[in-house]
């Protein structure tokens, strides 16, 4: 039986390309769009696409949720997405959430609803392979080397600094050890702010220049030694695509929160002690 799905942010960049590659799927059924300026309008008409001719797009998830999906899947903007996936759980269906702007108790709340539910979400601040690979092996180089900060890119529009992508990376490296600073930030001789902000321990730089879309290094200091892991991402949406997809896929196996693609990748563990689960993320 095909899953079910209902893209809201379906005429978005990202979003677009989702609903697109949900219609070529047979393993999926797109049921659903939302998209606010577009509501009232036919889908498959808006995106150019005559496969989605007959979805209806709605204004709201909570209008989209009378579709009956299985899955939600938010690519929308950060001061909407949290709302999107309480209502998406409280009708009982599970989440998949590539919009960022969501903090560490926005997830923690988010995780506790979840597991209630009995449903899953699957959040990750960007479901393109070769970020997820970054993010994993920081998360190795920062088992062995003392000190490390990060410094994103994105383009001067991104109204969310730092990006999903790196407040995620930036929790969950000060999560496993955060790094040494031999002169406290606060201790600064100058202008403070210029030393970055501050997550979870992990000192974070955040550029807003036109030309950017996204990126983010990593940087690794030793003495007498540097490492530098680099993600950047091109023009095309694509990338996030086949990542969203194997997230739609196992999330209806999913009992609370998983947040990161590279959990569902890379981790063979069941459960964990604050309730980020799943009984198959292998």
């Amino acid at each position: 039986m095909a899953i079910r799905v209902a893209v809201s942010g379906a005429t978005g960049w990202v979003g677009r390309a989702i609903a697109e590659s949900l219609l070529l799927h047979p393993e999926f059924e797109l049921c659903g769009a939302v998209a606010r300026k577009t509501a009232g309008r036919d889908l498959g008409e808006v995106i150019g696409v005559p496969a989605a001719n007959g979805i209806l797009i709605q204004k709201t998830v909570r209008e989209v949720l009378t579709t009956g999906p299985d899955v939600l899947v938010d690519y929308t903007e950060p001061l909407a997405v949290k709302e999107h996936v309480l209502t998406a759980l409280q009708h009982g269906v599970h989440v998949v959430v590539g919009t960022s702007g969501l903090t560490a108790n926005d997830y923690a709340e988010i995780a506790d609803i979840a597991r209630s539910a009995q449903r899953g979400v699957v959040a990750a601040g960007n479901f393109s392979l070769s970020a997820t690979l970054a993010k994993h092996f920081s998360l190795i180089a920062a088992r062995y080397m003392k000190s490390w900060e990060i410094v994103e890119y994105a383009d001067a529009h991104k109204i969310d600094a730092p990006s999903g992508t790196v407040q995620e990376l930036a929790e969950m490296l000060g999560e496993q050890s955060p790094p040494q600073i031999d002169v406290p930030i606060d201790e600064t001789v100058g202008t403070i702010a210029v030393r970055g902000g501050l997550i979870a321990g992990v000192p974070v730089h955040a550029v807003r220049l036109p030309g950017f879309v996204l990126g983010f290094d990593v940087i690794f200091g030793m003495d007498g030694e540097r490492l530098m892991l680099r993600h950047e991402a091109g023009s095309s949406p694509d990338p996030y695509v086949s990542g969203t997809l194997l997230a739609i896929r196992r999330v209806g196996r999913v009992h609370g929160l998983v947040r990161g693609l590279d959990r569902l990748l890379f981790e063979q563990t069941e459960t964990s002690d604050r309730g980020e689960a799943t009984k198959d993320s292998r």
